[in-house]
């Protein structure tokens, strides 16, 4: 007597909670990571006399406080360089092709954060006089509007706001060109405050404010814990190809220090240092405020006053525009994730310059970054000043930017081949 083979569909693991916990089904199994090349050793040694004389400054100029700021960059950008640790290809994996392993390392980092920032703010605890406030956030049309624009955006662009400042820090020419439209496009938002800072909202709603630090930490981690579920059940049934091994060195030590991390290492090592920035600033890690400091001050070397904007004219954002850039807790962060994701590269052999970028890459590059200056500031933030610090502090606001963040996505994968941008496929060796 003869049997046929067993269909695809039932040699899948069941649905059960073990089956939760066990890997999740890809259409081929990993590739195998290839060995990294010899350590750059030029790139390497000029970002890391970068790194010291810039911290050495900042600590000199400005004080312990934003030399620290500084260096949890540093450790940031090292951190999302090694682990490739993205927000866009793991939408876009998910979109595309159902893959959830990015959307589940997501929650890992949240969930993580999510226990710091409930630990930290819940105590008051706070390191040069700081005192820990969540993250929150209006509830109205600007966001809806704003993270939808994002999530456009970042497609097109090719990187999210952290994505941005490491792909640059490695050398990325298409993305330094994303770089560039981000400044823009938040510079005109922020010129154009008052175009839609009256925009219906709702005020921020924080979960903290209404059931306390532990309940809104129990609340988090429950909706996260159903997040990945429901990423299982859909990459159970679609059974997308597997990610890419990106490059790689044997032994654990080495592959600290110049090996590709786990996305899970990444996240662990993510959520520590953006808690450090909660504790040393008072404030969370955020991203994109900095564009618009930058920008505007470029307005301000070409004669202009951006002092007079409304924007600059709020009571938070007036003392940026104010101050020196090297004093600000955004600016150090973004520069020390570049600086950062230079050394990990350096080290990983992999910093390279590219010097040939197609035009109609270049063109999305562009749009991409404006697009996503304008929606993060709609939005009162970005990937990480939103959705992450949001949804770690407890606000709703960070679960609508995610929401529509998926929304935007699939609207920007429907974009991506206008501009010769490929999405993955169900067919694809890879994604």
């Amino acid at each position: 007597m003869t049997t046929s083979s067993p269909s695809p569909a039932a040699t899948r693991p069941r649905l059960s909670p073990a089956g939760l916990l066990a890997p999740s089904p890809t259409s081929a199994p990993a590739p195998e990571a290839p060995e990294a090349p010899g350590v750059r050793w030029v790139p390497l040694a000029v970002s890391a006399v970068i790194g010291i004389a810039l911290d050495a400054y900042v600590f000199a100029a400005n004080g312990a406080k934003p030399g620290v700021l500084l260096l949890l960059g540093l450790g940031l950008g090292f951190a999302l360089f090694h682990s490739r640790f993205g927000f866009t290809s793991a939408w876009r994996q998910l979109i595309a092709v159902g893959n959830g392993a990015g959307l589940r390392s997501h929650a890992l980092l949240l969930g993580t954060t999510a226990t710091l920032f409930a630990l930290i703010i819940g105590t008051g605890s706070g390191l040069f006089g700081s005192v820990p406030a969540p993250s929150a956030g209006p509830l109205g049309v600007a966001l809806l509007v704003g993270s939808f624009l994002f999530a456009v955006g970042m497609q097109l662009g090719g990187a999210c706001a952290s994505g941005t400042l490491f792909a640059v820090g490695a050398g990325q020419s298409s993305i330094v060109l994303t770089l560039g439209g981000f400044i823009i496009g938040s510079t005109v938002a922020a010129w154009q405050f008052d175009l839609w800072n009256g925009l219906p909202k709702f005020a921020p709603y924080v979960l903290s404010d209404h059931i306390g630090w532990f309940g809104s930490w129990a609340v988090t981690i429950a909706a996260l814990a159903v997040i990945v579920a429901v990423s299982r059940i859909v990459q159970r049934r679609r059974t997308p190809p597997p990610v890419d091994a990106v490059p790689s060195v044997s032994g654990r030590i080495a592959r600290v220090v110049r090996g590709s991390w786990p996305l899970a290492a990444g996240a662990l090592v993510l959520a520590v240092l953006g808690a450090g920035v909660l504790l040393v600033s008072g404030g969370a890690w955020g991203v994109t405020s900095a564009f618009a400091l930058w920008g505007s001050h470029v307005v301000e070397w070409f004669g202009g006053h951006p002092e007079h904007w409304t924007f600059w004219q709020q009571p938070n954002n007036a003392p940026m525009l104010a101050g020196p850039v090297l004093a600000d807790k955004t600016s150090l962060t973004d520069i020390g994730v570049m600086v950062g994701a230079a050394l990990a590269s350096a080290a990983g052999g992999v910093w390279m310059l590219h010097r040939s970028v197609p035009w109609r890459t270049a063109v999305a590059a562009v749009l991409g970054g404006v697009l996503m200056g304008i929606g993060a500031r709609l939005a009162g933030g970005c990937n990480i000043g939103a959705y992450l610090a949001g949804i770690a502090s407890g606000s709703v606001h960070g679960w609508v930017w995610g929401a529509c963040a998926l929304v935007g996505t699939w609207a920007g994968l429907k974009l991506r081949p206008v501009f010769g941008l490929a999405n993955p496929k169900a067919g694809d060796g890879v994604c």
